[in-house]
């Protein structure tokens, strides 16, 4: 599986999430396959489409950098269809900004969706820059970017300090 990371700057409110986090992500997606017109199956949790969700997108290069992980694809489905329709977690959203506030359990922000769906425990944990982070040395851990044709092992820029 992969998880793809966006870097684009068109929005305000990605703009915005980049300079909160202090890195080069506002949002990412599990990618689960491909569709017959060539555009990536995805999942993920978007406050633009209020949740939980599933999407047919072009992954342009230039704004998204994606990365090759384990999991399994059969769990993360199962996970997709037990979410599916779970409202977005704009309160968690703002909890990576101010921790105390915490999340709401049955809410999803889209690193959360996508660290649950390829098994990562206390997915809660992870905003989209430190889930990139933390799947990218996995990555090189593993050796999985030396075995899979065009994978990443950083995927980009580095996280900003």
């Amino acid at each position: 599986m992969q998880v793809a990371f966006y870097k684009g700057r068109k929005r305000l409110f990605n703009r915005l999430t980049r300079l909160w986090l202090r890195g080069p992500y506002s949002h990412c997606e599990l990618i689960l396959g491909t569709d017959h017109n060539g555009l990536a199956i995805c999942a993920s949790s978007s406050f633009m489409d209020g949740g939980v969700r599933i999407k047919h997108m072009p992954l342009n290069p230039d704004h998204w950098d994606i990365v090759e992980v384990g999991g399994d694809a059969n769990n993360a489905w199962h996970w997709l269809y037990q979410h599916l329709g779970d409202k977005y977690d704009l309160l968690g959203f703002v909890g990576f900004i101010f921790r105390i506030l915490g999340h709401e359990k049955s809410r999803w922000v889209c690193s959360e969706a996508v660290a649950a769906m390829i098994g990562v425990p206390d997915a809660w944990r992870f905003d989209p820059c430190s889930l990139h982070a933390a799947v990218s040395v996995l990555c090189a851990i593993d050796g999985v970017a030396d075995a899979v044709p065009g994978a990443s092992r950083t995927g980009g820029a580095g996280r900003g300090t």
